[in-house]
């Protein structure tokens, strides 16, 4: 860690109060050099914290946290937060396997009192918490702070309009990056944001109101909304104003010399009722490669601090985002019905580059999972063909949706899962571990999961031509395996699996990515006298019948891979078994499924080895279930 002058001394927000308000500014440049130096060497969401660093050091300087709450949405906000309340000493072990984590987490420090990493989460968890302090007479103060895209998400509109009729006080930081929601904050706005935050502003308005509640209710009425409209008209919070919220702003998020009055007077405020701050800030603040950069370095690895370089493994296999892009754009040259469907990701899920080719047919809705669902379902059913790429953490934000709206009118949207499986440093919150139990329990779905990058493609090809029900394939983040892609018109059977290898005793169904290491513990076994059969089942639903079948028939044990959580792939092949009375005494069943816990960020191998679906976990649960089998037929 370098030195610094004044951030050396400060460990707590208890120690920032400590320094004189005219050197925040100070602390802020020393907070934010610190945030990039960190990032740069363990990668992460650096560009939106660099954009709060001003209005960071404002909260805690004045407000009381822990005891006042605050929230942050989404999390990967927060990491000069995490500096400034005790992980200071921790920071450059933040998203390492046994660091800390690169959103707030509630088992990680008491400043964190609710944990985020998907968005537009804030309003409705501070509202809660602020309902709770009024039923239990506390005057503690609660801040969400909801920024980076998180606004566009519904959710946040739904909590402001439950939390604005309530008589609850609560405070909202609109954390305004890039936005467009009002005209630049300006010197007149800033002004203006202060007397209407003011003391004497609360003060003569609550004057107002005890004079005029002598008088007529019409004329009070007219009074009311009389400075709501100049408010408005001035400050440009006529959304906020209707949804109940007392609205300030915009201001200038790097300005200390507003942003502390500002708070100040929001904080010893009498009034009662939800606040709403609108903060303008620039995403990337203050290092020139992450203002300049397109995504203003959302989300980076680790880097150069001198160039802005980053450091990214090289390997030839492309991507399996890349794969879906590209074969998607392929198929789209060709059928004018294809159009893909984003959710605030075009270019995690690949769709940036299908929209530079077909810009009318790619739609990005915002952080709207649940309407990108629905939305995809309306295109269904005017015989367009719609691919959402949503990943699998993402799209459990929209079940509903993909019941009620998809599933049971059978309506042919297509999923595009991008990372399934595990993922590493973005940790349990952001893992793909539950899509094929939620979607193989659904009538009229076909559930699909490539076991490499030519399967991907084979995947995809095919569900170009599923026309009469819903479809959905899954592939994991990161490079493929290097294996050569076949053409556009290469299709699979629905429902049909592939044997990659025939053996003896044992047969291993393997759903999705893990068949590499499947193959890798084959590989190892042959050289103890081991041969096993090895089954690409390609389809979670509908299963392979036949195939299953026929497997169960000529082996001794039947063992299931996935990486998915239990209730999946393996269950619908052990009720399949269950209901034909294949299992009896002549057949082992065993399944590999991620387990029943949440599993914390590490690399991505560290992360399957912990969760036993490794090559060698996968060894062992063989070796076990020959050596069980053989003890059975002993004890015959």
């Amino acid at each position: 860690m370098n030195s610094y002058k004044y951030l050396d001394s400060i460990n707590f927000p208890s120690d920032l109060k400590k320094i004189s308000e005219i050197n925040l500014q100070k602390v802020s440049d020393e907070l934010r050099k610190e945030t990039i130096n960190a990032v740069s060497e363990t990668g992460g969401h650096l560009g939106a914290s660099l954009g709060v660093v001003e209005l960071t050091v404002a909260i805690h300087y004045v407000f009381n946290t822990p005891k006042d709450k605050l929230i942050w949405d989404v999390g990967h906000q927060s990491y000069p937060h995490k500096i400034l309340t005790g992980r200071k000493d921790k920071i450059r072990t933040l998203r390492q396997g046994g660091g800390i984590s690169g959103f707030t987490k509630r088992i990680e420090s008491e400043y964190d009192p609710f944990g985020a990493a998907h968005s537009s989460t804030s309003i409705s968890s501070a509202f809660g918490i602020a309902e709770a302090n009024k039923l239990s007479n506390k005057k503690d103060n609660v801040i969400a702070v909801i920024g980076d895209g998180a606004i566009s998400g519904g959710m946040a509109y739904e909590a402001m309009n439950n939390a604005g009729a309530s008589k609850t006080k609560m405070i909202v930081i609109l954390n305004d990056n890039d936005m467009s929601i009002a005209r630049p904050a300006g010197a007149m706005g800033t002004y203006l944001a202060k007397i209407f935050s003011g003391k004497i502003y609360f003060s003569l308005r609550e004057t107002i109101k005890m004079i005029i509640s002598s008088f007529s209710k019409r004329f009070s009425a007219k009074a009311g909304k009389a400075e709501d409209l100049f408010r408005s008209a001035i400050s440009g919070g006529t959304l906020f104003n209707s949804l109940g919220f007392y609205y300030i702003g915009p201001i200038d998020g790097h300005d200390l010399d507003s942003l502390v009055p500002i708070l100040k007077n929001v904080r010893d405020s009498r009034y009662q009722g939800p606040i709403l701050i609108h903060v303008k800030t620039k995403k990337g603040k203050g290092y020139s490669f992450a203002e300049n950069a397109k995504d203003n370095f959302h989300g980076v690895s680790k880097f150069n601090i001198t160039t802005g370089e980053q450091y990214k493994s090289k390997t030839k296999s492309p991507t399996y985002t890349k794969v879906f892009s590209n074969t998607l754009i392929e198929h789209a040259k060709n059928d004018s019905k294809i159009v893909a469907i984003t959710a605030a990701m075009p270019d995690g899920t690949g769709l940036s580059d299908f929209g530079k080719k077909f810009p009318e047919r790619t739609y990005d809705v915002g952080i709207a999972e649940q309407h990108a669902v629905t939305f995809a379902a309306g295109l269904a059913t005017e015989n367009y063909k719609p691919y959402a790429a949503i990943y699998s953490t993402f799209l459990q934000r929209a079940y509903d949706q993909v019941v009620h709206d998809v599933a049971i009118q059978s309506l042919p949207v297509r999923f595009a899962i991008d990372r399934a499986g595990l993922v590493g440093a973005d940790g349990p919150t952001h893992a793909g571990a539950f899509d094929i139990t939620y979607l193989s329990t659904l009538p009229n779905f076909v559930v699909m999961a490539a076991s490499n990058e030519s399967e991907l493609v084979k995947m995809i090809n095919t569900s170009v031509n599923i026309n009469d029900k819903p479809c959905a394939f899954r592939f994991p983040r990161g490079s493929g395996i290097g294996v050569p892609l076949p053409s556009i018109n290469e299709i699979i059977e629905i429902g049909k699996g592939q044997i990659i290898q025939e053996g003896k005793k044992l047969a291993i169904l393997n759903f999705g990515a893990r068949l590499n290491e499947t193959i890798k513990a084959s590989d190892n076994l042959k050289k103890k006298g081991i041969n096993i059969t090895i089954v690409d089942a390609r389809f979670a639903k509908p299963l392979d019948e036949n195939l299953i079948w026929q497997l169960a028939t000529n082996h001794e044990s039947i063992l299931t891979i996935e990486e998915g959580s239990i209730g999946g792939f393996g269950s619908h092949v052990v009720d399949f078994l269950s209901k034909k009375n294949l299992l009896d005494s002549n057949l082992k069943f065993r399944s590999m499924t991620l387990p029943d816990v949440f599993i914390d960020h590490d690399t991505p191998e560290n992360m399957y080895n912990q969760a036993g679906l490794d090559a060698k976990s996968i060894e062992d649960k063989v070796l076990d279930l020959i050596n069980s089998n053989i003890v059975l037929r002993k004890q015959r």
